[in-house]
């Protein structure tokens, strides 16, 4: 009766654990390369890892954990992980240089003019990608991972762009600050303000 009751305590136990990592597990978006268009879509927290690597096998629970919170608080943040290995564009386009790393994704896109004047309407300074996929967006994923604490980073076609903007070149990076913008092409950057046009 003994041995009895000690296996059906184990059991209850291994049960418990089991769902518990199911459940974690089930907040935790396993992403592929359909990330590279989806990302656009919301805002994300992204492990980077290695299939093989230690420290990432590690992060695992703790990674469940956090996109357990994250959901449990309402946050609009989702969380996900990729292996870096079977996905390296997309993990080279974020940096990625070791294993584990974690990439906050918050490069919203802008797709109208009215979503565009209503974030200059809500936001002092920010900045606008404007292009294709380039070497000057991968600096721009780079710096806004680095600098989303500070500011709001957007992407858009140039047709949203207000018409006083003026392009030289594409891909650029706007950056509007009250009623004047700068562009930044890679190489320069010009000054213009809104009230000459």
């Amino acid at each position: 009766m003994a041995a009895w009751k000690s296996w059906a305590a184990l059991r209850l136990c291994a049960t418990v654990v089991l769902l518990d990592m199911v459940v974690c597990k089930g907040f935790v978006e396993d992403l592929d390369e359909s990330f590279k268009e989806n990302r656009n879509d919301d805002i994300w927290l992204v492990d980077f890892y290695a299939p093989w690597c230690g420290h990432c096998k590690k992060l695992e629970p703790i990674w469940n954990e956090v996109g357990l919170e994250m959901k449990s608080i309402g946050s609009p943040v989702k969380v996900g992980k990729m292996d870096a290995t079977s996905y390296s564009s997309i993990a080279s386009e974020f940096g990625v240089r070791g294993y584990p790393t974690i990439k906050l994704a918050l490069i919203r896109p802008l797709p109208s003019q009215q979503m565009f004047e209503h974030m200059q309407k809500r936001h002092r300074v920010f900045f606008v990608y404007i292009g294709g996929e380039s070497p000057l967006k991968e600096k721009y994923i780079d710096a806004a991972s680095e600098l989303i604490v500070y500011t709001y980073f957007f992407s858009a076609s140039e047709e949203v762009v207000p018409e006083y903007v003026t392009l030289k070149e594409m891909p650029a990076v706007l950056v509007f600050k009250d009623e004047t913008y700068f562009v930044y092409d890679g190489k320069f950057q010009i000054f213009n303000s809104r009230k000459t046009f």
